[in-house]
């Protein structure tokens, strides 16, 4: 078996580290990649990232049993959000279209996969807040989040 470079290992075994920079994409990727270690942790099997096409996009397609998991990932880095808004959440970002969006993009999936709409599924938010030592986070995940939306 080939030897794999020491800083591979690291980045294989080590916790997730909040990105050095601090703009909107690389924190969304770093909630990304804790909302997926959260999900495999709780018995989730990830099939896609980052599912996307002219109409959006789907941040993780998972599956727990046999339901289809659609998981929209909202992050905030408390110690920048809002100046500081104890009262902010990353999930109060999601508002009406993008929920609108997430279930025309299930669908899509669905239909390119040839998965029967009629097929368990349902899509979930998951918010993270961490601060900039990455230590303290907090992950909140609505099941089903959509179910009343309509």
């Amino acid at each position: 078996m080939k030897k794999q470079p020491a800083y591979l290992l690291k980045m294989i075994f080590q916790k997730p580290q909040p990105p050095k920079s601090l703009n909107e994409k690389d924190v969304g990727i770093f909630g990304e990649k804790i909302a997926a270690d959260y999900l495999k942790k709780n018995g989730y099997k990830i099939l896609e990232k980052n599912f996307r096409n002219r109409w959006g996009e789907i941040d993780i397609v998972a599956k727990k049993k046999r339901t289809l998991v659609f998981v929209e990932v909202k992050t905030s880095n408390r110690s920048s959000s809002a100046g500081n808004n104890n009262s902010f959440h990353p999930e109060d970002r999601i508002d009406w279209k993008k929920k609108k969006q997430l279930l025309k993009m299930a669908e899509i999936y669905l239909a390119k996969n040839r998965i029967p709409f009629d097929s368990p599924y349902r899509i979930d938010i998951i918010a993270i807040e961490f601060d900039n030592s990455g230590y303290k986070t907090k992950i909140r995940h609505y099941k089903n989040a959509l179910e009343d939306s309509y």
